[in-house]
């Protein structure tokens, strides 16, 4: 008998160490083909790159597997690959790029008690809808009220027509955007809403040309936004467009080319320039490893995942012990910046407005800021040079 109980021991010591070797699985369920790949691709980078260099680091204490699925941007695929994800013990997952696919899939993490980590989904409704869902984007709370601020504020709009297409997405953000614009004394002549990316515009457009509005929010995806800016600007429509973060994939802004310069837009703040040695280093090996430039979706997949990966290091592979460890982070330094959560877990983060220049995205408020700076150094010069001028000819 003795000698079973041993046998037992040992055999379970063998067990636990074997499970104690076995990876860590990571999920990520991503719009790599259909209408989200845009968004979904460089995010599928982000997420790569970071394991990779997780893997390389001598003081990271786990082996980590990642498996990536692709939802073909279909929210009811996307809710059946998480439940297999989960099925086959990943301890969490990233997903629910868009707004669709993120209200699809909570009540899975809900039903597996795991964790649910979205790169980019930013409609207020999921604004503490579950324990289990996260997101390192900004909730369109905060993205719509700050254009709305900045039109009414910095742009003096007056009068403005919402294009939006028939999306709870659009439906969020574009509310928020009005109520701000209104709240500053802003009039919002109509809001025009269409049902898909294959709808006739042009009963819209000319909507939009009889009301002579002095700018245009437009709430979308990229598809659909590329089409609405190349409609209206083709139709002659000269003032002012501001939409959202869903336009700031490049090469969307590269296919609509001319028509998109001046466009505004809000989003998480990602300066690639950056010299903050965390933003740096993720720019570096992006461009080293896919010889490219990373965007504000790679930066977010990437992001998404070190606070994953940061989770394990503090809490170990139990899973109730690893959503404590992920409601906990503060002040967590990512690529795009300090990552915290709060109690309703949103990203304790504020977008700021960007616009199209020369087929490139700027931050408008920091090259306002720079432009203003110069000018006062260029007027200091010119005094200094007044004065010694003055003192040399004893003026």
């Amino acid at each position: 008998m003795k000698k079973k109980s041993v046998l037992l021991l040992v055999l379970l010591s063998t067990v636990l160490a074997c499970q104690e070797d076995k990876p860590v699985k990571f999920g990520a369920v991503l719009p790599l083909t259909g209408e989200a790949s845009v968004y979904g691709e460089p995010i599928r980078k982000g997420v790569e790159l970071a394991i990779e260099q997780l893997q390389m680091r001598s003081d990271y204490p786990y082996e980590l597997e990642l498996v990536v699925v692709d939802s073909e941007s279909d929210p009811e695929k996307g809710k059946q690959l998480l439940a297999d994800l989960y099925a086959q013990d990943s301890l969490a997952v990233i997903g629910g790029v868009t707004t669709a696919e993120a209200l699809a899939m909570v009540a899975v993490a809900d039903e597996n008690d795991r964790v649910l980590m979205s790169p980019s989904a930013s409609t207020p409704e999921l604004t503490g809808i579950s324990k289990n869902f996260y997101r390192v984007f900004p909730s369109d709370a905060r993205e719509g009220a700050t254009m709305g601020n900045f039109a009414t504020q910095k742009m003096h709009a007056e009068r403005v027509v919402i294009l939006a297409k028939q999306s709870k997405y659009s439906k969020g953000i574009q509310e928020v955007f009005q109520k701000e614009f209104e709240r500053h004394g802003g009039t919002v002549l109509d809001t025009i809403e269409f049902p898909s990316l294959s709808s006739d515009l042009s009963g819209a457009i000319e909507r939009v040309m009889t009301l002579q509005p002095d700018a245009v929010y437009l709430a979308a995806y990229a598809e659909d936004l590329a089409q609405m800016i190349g409609y209206l600007r083709d139709q002659g429509y000269k003032e002012t467009i501001f939409t959202t973060s869903a336009f700031a994939a490049p090469e969307i802004i590269t296919r609509v080319g001319r028509s998109a310069e001046g466009v505004f837009l809000t989003q998480a703040a990602f300066d690639p320039d950056s010299e903050e040695p965390e933003t740096k280093a993720f720019v570096e090996a992006y461009r080293a490893k896919y010889q490219s430039e990373p965007n504000l979706y790679a930066v977010h997949g990437y992001d998404a995942t070190l606070v994953l990966a940061e989770a394990l290091r503090r809490s170990g592979k139990e899973p109730s012990h690893f959503w404590s460890a992920v409601r906990s982070l503060r002040d967590f330094t990512g690529a795009a910046g300090t990552i915290q959560f709060d109690e309703r877990g949103d990203v304790q983060k504020f977008p700021r407005v960007y616009v199209v220049h020369n087929g490139e995205l700027m931050d408008y408020e920091a090259e306002v800021e720079r432009r203003r700076q110069k000018l006062l150094d260029d007027l200091r010069k010119l005094e200094e040079e007044q004065r010694r001028t003055r003192a040399e000819t004893g003026g």
